[in-house]
């Protein structure tokens, strides 16, 4: 089988860059196209891995700013050859999905979420991402442009795998396409039960606006309780400015010290709306409880009362309650690990395996026929 890997961008290590890591896992010889790649923001991550860029990566500034660039990221992914490969697997939230291939070439496309600022709301994406002012004022019409694009190109996909029933609804709204839904990895085994409690609440994730981190910072403003928060990105000056004394930003941490901070939490806290959650699946593994808003991909995975609290509104009224109410419950650490174990990195890797074998002799034996 000669497979290649198409990634939209390797500029930070979050969620959608460890299905990849198991995509190379699987298939370690295969190639990886991006549009650009930053050796130093990955820590690591693929060093030994045969990256292919596109052009976008001589741009000055690209590895910092590619989201200036959304008008050449189509011609940029359009523009890679993959005629020698029986298969590709792309993984995609934006432009990864976009590659074109000969009818020869299987194309899988496992889909994070379609297009957000493309399909949801492209000035909460503007502001979310801190855009100069001219910048701002051209990405609506650029949108249209990306729009018409991503539409046309998930017709290129012959087989569309989603990352969960969240954004299986929302592939068959803007793309009119089913899907298959197979859930990304959890490195369950990275994490473990712990019987102490430090007294503390936890927060893990890139700082940006969508995850409401400042609702929760608010609420334990006013809750006076602890609330740790790993992670690092822009809106940290922000955030930094309206937390108290008992609110600490511990930026990144290794994964020893990770699943430390999650075995000793007393809950994870989780404000925002996400296509899957990963961090919050993590909690999980660590046999933690999760106070979640009650949108997206969440609500389908934790069990009210058993493996965490939902709170109705993104508001720091909200989660002020939600915790009050966590203070006077128990929860088993044993059965919301079991929970999380279904997600285990080594089951996703079996299931995209079996995927892809499958889909591969179904497409030989329809060029054959």
């Amino acid at each position: 089988m000669k497979i290649a890997l198409v990634h939209d961008y390797l500029v930070q290590y979050g969620g959608a860059e460890r299905v990849l890591e198991c995509f190379t896992e699987l298939f370690p010889y295969a190639p990886v196209y991006t549009l650009v790649y930053d050796r130093k923001a990955m820590h690591g991550v693929f060093a030994q891995k045969d990256i292919r860029t596109s052009f976008i990566q001589k741009i000055p500034l690209a590895r910092k700013k590619h989201r200036l660039f959304p008008q050449l990221m189509p011609m940029a992914i359009e523009q890679f050859d993959f005629s020698k490969y029986d298969v590709v697997l792309s993984d995609s939230s934006s432009y990864a999905k976009g590659i074109i291939t000969g009818p020869e070439t299987l194309h899988i496309s496992y889909i994070h979420t379609p297009m957000r600022y493309a399909w949801d709301d492209c000035q909460k994406y503007t502001s979310d991402f801190y855009f100069p002012a001219l910048i701002k004022k051209l990405v609506p019409f650029a949108m249209n442009y990306i729009r018409i694009w991503d539409r046309v190109s998930i017709e290129r996909v012959d087989k569309i795998i989603a990352n969960s029933n969240f954004v299986a609804r929302r592939i068959k709204k803007y793309y009119k396409k089913n899907c298959v839904v197979i859930h990304p990895p959890v490195n369950v085994s990275q994490f473990y039960l712990s019987q102490e409690r430090k007294g503390y609440f936890l927060m893990v994730g890139r700082l940006l606006a969508y995850k409401r981190h400042d609702i929760a910072i608010k609420a334990f403003n006013q809750l006076g309780l602890k609330l740790k928060i790993i992670g690092r990105g822009p809106e940290l000056k922000k955030l930094k400015k309206i937390a108290r004394s008992n609110i600490e930003f511990l930026g990144r941490v290794d994964d020893v010290k990770l699943a430390d901070y999650y075995a000793k939490c007393q809950a994870f806290i989780f404000p925002q709306e996400e296509d899957f959650g990963i961090v919050a699946m993590e909690a999980l593994a660590a046999g933690r409880p999760v106070i979640a808003f009650c949108g997206g991909d969440i609500p389908e995975h934790l069990e009210e009362g058993k493996t965490g609290l939902f709170f109705e509104n993104q508001s720091s009224r909200d989660i002020v309650e939600t915790v009050k109410k966590f203070q006077n419950l128990n929860f088993d650490s044993v059965y919301i690990r079991q929970q999380a174990e279904k997600f285990d990195r080594e089951i996703f890797k079996a299931k995209i395996l079996r995927y892809v074998t499958e889909e591969l002799n179904k497409h030989k034996l329809k060029l054959s026929s």
